[in-house]
């Protein structure tokens, strides 16, 4: 079956050129760029006044993040025009260790959007951490061989690379051996620390939000992964890679993005508009976010619009709103006029993926269970970064005595961490500050990377109210005042995502947004995603997890209470 696109131009991203050429499909490949005509084809299709483009690859994405299942994800990103992600489920594996990687490969099999996996290095991110499960270098060998496994995913432990880690040896070295890629995460690091990561074999990062990180990383021979999620938004520092010679190192990714970010703004197609508005050449843009792409995973015959190529293919309207018009995936149709066509996928039978779906074990919790015994000295306070991951440690004077802490007026309120996988009790108490939140409490059972059940409040009932409701829900998202649910999003596979379409998902998380506005969290702040964030330890510069705060530099155990003023 031979396909004509006629009377456009196309997108050549090997030499940056906008050139006027039919493209004719053969099948599932792209067989010819040039003066071909309907006597070529079985079917031709007119697009006049568009222009052809490859299909945008997203280099680093975690599908749990995005709180949808992979088929309901490729519902949402396809007419965004994503065709292929790089996908790392450390998530999942955390909750449910190889047996979470088994399920996102069944479930992204037979998708038209094509979803390539890393292996999770890190489960835990650290041994500070409370998972659910451990993947050592001898359970993840034998998926090195399955033919949509790409690498090892981030090596987020880099405190356990410079001090050459026998564990974090054994799986970089499984992954040399298998021929597969070695993903990075080493915020903040830089000289020769970053020369023994990086000589470690890890080739990538996207933990970059200054200009001196990226242009370290690329000059230092790793690829640069330019990240705009919905709360580490590193864009705008990071301009400047769109440009020579940096553009050639670089590609883009989302990380963690929220549903309704991707329903209402886009995917990759909305890193690629905030950059032409800033003045970037869309084509470049474009290069970065397919071919590039394609030659950091090493995924041939991909990422181009060229003869040999796979034909996962776009029909853009004009280059400024890079707006999607059609979607080919392998050939395919995916997407008409904006909207994706239906497709068969594999469905997710609660049975026979049990702890999948029955993932909590922790016993109810009361409002005792947040009170911290007032002593003398000042309190470390978490704070938040609005656009960051990375968070401020404050030392505060806190009147423990009042409120337990809790001064809002000060935007200091309450922060818990309970470990809810194996209901060992531990819970991580403290203060937080940045949120903005003046009532109630929100509480989640998505925080990164261990996914403990994690409750930010203003006052202890609501937080106990709010906690044990996500566990009667067995995971999701919640808003609580006056020990009254507010709104909320049940997350029952794995406690990290949704059993619900696309569009219902993303209404749901529209709604958790609206309702926290309402008591007294700002615009500029994802509260669901900037709390999720707050408990992992290896982002600098303090955390809280299930045995308390960390200092992620120097990965040890801090107290809460110090008499530093």
């Amino acid at each position: 079956m031979k396909t004509l696109l006629k009377n456009g131009s196309y997108i050549n991203v090997f030499t940056g050129e906008i050139r006027r050429k039919n493209v004719l499909i053969g099948n599932d490949t792209i067989i010819g760029i040039g003066n071909y005509s309907d006597t070529d084809a079985d079917t031709v299709t007119d697009i006049s006044g568009c222009i052809v483009a490859p299909g945008f690859i997203d280099g680093h994405i975690h599908i749990e993040s995005t709180m949808l299942t992979p088929p309901e994800l490729a519902k949402a990103v396809l007419p965004h025009g994503t065709t292929a992600i790089i996908a790392d489920p450390h998530e999942i594996a955390n909750v449910c260790g190889t047996k979470g990687i088994d399920f996102m490969l069944k479930m992204s099999e037979g998708l038209p959007l094509s979803v390539f996996i890393n292996i999770p290095s890190c489960v835990p991110a650290t041994p500070l951490d409370e998972s659910g499960a451990e993947i050592s270098a001898d359970d993840m060998t034998a998926y090195f061989s399955h033919p949509r496994i790409t690498g090892l995913a981030e090596m987020m432990n880099y405190p356990g690379v410079l001090a050459d880690d026998p564990g974090v040896f054994a799986k970089i070295s499984a992954a040399k051996a298998a021929g597969k890629i070695i993903d990075g995460h080493a915020p903040l690091l830089a000289g020769r620390d970053l020369d023994r990561y990086i000589s470690a074999g890890i080739s990538s990062d996207h933990e970059c939000s200054t200009l001196a990180e990226a242009e370290e990383r690329i000059r230092k021979g790793q690829w640069l992964m330019v990240r705009e999620g919905t709360v580490s938004r590193n864009l705008e520092a990071l301009l400047p890679m769109f440009e020579e010679p940096f553009c050639r190192r670089s590609l883009l990714v989302t990380d963690d993005l929220h549903p309704a970010d991707i329903i209402n703004e886009g995917e990759i197609d909305r890193i690629i508009r905030k950059a032409v508005k800033a003045g970037k050449d869309p084509v470049t843009c474009i290069q970065m976010a397919t071919l590039n792409a394609a030659q950091c995973f090493g995924l041939k015959y991909m990422g181009a619009v060229a003869p040999g190529y796979r034909a996962d293919l776009l029909i853009l309207s004009d280059l400024e709103s890079i707006r999607v018009r059609d979607v080919y995936c392998a050939g395919k149709t995916a997407v008409k006029d904006g909207i994706c066509l239906p497709f068969d996928a594999s469905s997710a039978d609660p049975g026979e993926w049990g702890t999948i779906f029955n993932s909590f074990r922790l016993d109810p919790l009361t409002p005792d269970d947040f009170y911290i015994e007032p002593k003398d000295g000042c309190c470390r306070v978490i704070g938040v970064i609005p656009g960051q991951v990375i968070t401020e440690e404050h030392i505060m004077k806190l009147d423990l005595s009042v409120n337990n802490g809790i001064d809002t007026d000060k935007d200091v309120i309450k922060l818990a961490v309970i470990e809810r996988h194996k209901n060992t009790g531990h819970r991580g108490i403290g203060y937080i500050m940045g949120i903005g939140l003046k009532r109630g409490a929100i509480a989640a059972s998505v925080s990164h990377d261990s996914h403990n059940l994690i409750v930010i409040g203003t006052n202890d009932e609501d937080m106990a109210y709010a906690a044990n409701r996500i566990r009667e829900m067995n995971g999701g998202c919640t808003v609580v005042e006056n020990g009254k649910v507010l709104a909320e999003l049940p997350l029952p596979v794995a406690g990290l995502m949704s059993d619900k379409d696309a569009h219902t998902t993303a209404e749901m998380n529209c709604r958790l947004n609206d309702t926290v506005r309402k008591l007294g969290v700002p615009d500029y702040i994802s509260p669901f995603m900037n709390m999720a964030f707050v408990s992992l330890s290896v982002i600098p510069h303090i955390k809280m997890t299930t045995h308390g705060l960390v200092d992620a530099a120097a990965q040890r155990l801090i107290p809460l209470m110090t008499d530093n003023s």
